[in-house]
């Protein structure tokens, strides 16, 4: 069985259906991923996450993961499948995006990049021999490569000398993985990083020459940081229409719904991002008739179920009125409800997404849901 099957016709750019297997399941696709940095979903229990929200993935970070517990931990409890008690495939980021995000506490050289602890200042060093061997220690079923998440307003000087940095460390990040086994008995699989930042000969660049590596799936990165939204879907059709339409295409740390969605029409089978579970925790959700702001006063005495429409038992257990009251009076149970609420919408949106795909008529209905799901309430 290959890792990857196609279900909807193989294209290179345009919505797509398709199983990824691993040995922790199978993930439908196109998915959403929620985020697990630390090991954790923040403020939502694994029983949440399956039975309701109905995760088939989740991502863990392998730079805050090798802070804490650490590795030794993890190889003790036998990776992080049985540390958080997940039995569902797990992806990790390899600490790509905090290269980017961790400027003022690291430095980087050609080897790999130091940083001074976020936590207590300690210094470690990351290269891509050393992240390879930390992710397998995690034991995540899909693991990035190390690479530089380049910053979206960078000069094209900058982005030409990350993207070539990026591959010099794929090359090493390569070499290592195939090197070495995994240690609990189960496959794992290595997604080399698409970088370019906003330019198109570039991302055409990268995407070839990752594409000629033949790897198990390819990861869209340095994208929805810091450049123009459209600038963002042009590079994912660029990218797309080169990297090989038989194998998963991710795209890391998007986004919005409507990005999700847009993205999908481009190709993309995989996403992830904080955003349900940080807007969760603000006081914001995403639902079919619009995004609401659950801290705004209209709904301080409007006591319908707080999304009639949603899927999750959260939405109707408890009403509008009373989740504000929870968020405004900053009790831990108003963020839980919401950061539930929003994964269910996620996963919702990408199933329907499927859903469409596989009846033929996507991108009507991808036009038609649009403007709904973008309103403000």
């Amino acid at each position: 069985m290959s890792f990857f099957e196609l279900q909807s016709p193989a294209q290179s750019v345009g919505a797509r259906a398709g199983i990824v297997h691993t040995d922790h399941g199978d993930i439908q696709t196109p998915i959403f991923m929620p985020v697990g940095t630390v090991g954790t979903v923040k403020g939502v229990h694994k029983r949440d996450l399956k039975d309701d929200i109905h995760a088939q993935i989740i991502l863990g970070n392998t730079y805050h993961l090798y802070l804490r517990p650490g590795t030794q931990i993890l190889r003790e409890a036998g990776g992080l499948h049985k540390f958080e008690g997940w039995d569902r495939p797990i992806l990790t980021d390899s600490g790509g995006y905090q290269v980017f995000s961790l400027t003022d506490i690291r430095k980087m050289t050609e080897d790999g990049v130091r940083f001074s602890s976020h936590i207590d200042g300690r210094k470690l060093m990351f290269t891509p021999e050393s992240v390879m061997d930390i992710e397998r220690e995690i034991g995540a079923d899909i693991m990035m490569a190390f690479d530089e998440c380049c910053p979206g307003t960078a000069d094209r000087t900058y982005a030409r000398a990350s993207m070539d940095r990026t591959h010099r460390w794929l090359d090493r990040c390569i070499a290592r993985f195939d090197a070495t086994d995994n240690l609990y008995g189960y496959q794992q699989h290595l997604f080399p990083i698409v970088q370019g930042c906003v330019y198109s000969d570039l991302r055409q660049e990268a995407a070839k020459r990752l594409r000629d590596l033949n790897r198990d799936g390819y990861a869209i990165g340095g994208l929805a940081v810091g450049e123009p939204t459209e600038m963002m879907y042009e590079m994912i059709e660029v990218v797309n229409d080169i990297l090989p339409t038989d194998k998963p295409r991710y795209l890391m740390g998007v986004g919005t719904p409507w990005n999700i969605l847009e993205g999908i029409d481009r190709g993309v089978d995989m996403f992830d991002c904080v955003m349900p579970t940080r807007n969760g925790r603000n006081g914001m959700i995403f639902t079919w008739q619009g995004v609401m702001n659950m801290r705004n006063r209209k709904w301080e005495n409007d006591f319908t179920e707080l999304d009639p429409t949603g899927s999750s038992y959260v939405d109707h257990e408890y009403t509008r009125a009373y989740v504000r009251h929870l968020i405004h009076a900053q009790e831990m149970l108003g963020l839980e409800i919401l950061s539930i609420h929003n994964l269910c919408f996620y996963l919702e949106l990408v199933g329907e997404a499927r859903k469409h795909i596989l009846d033929g008529d996507f991108h009507a209905w991808k036009e038609a849901i649009l403007p709904q799901i973008m309103t403000r309430l």
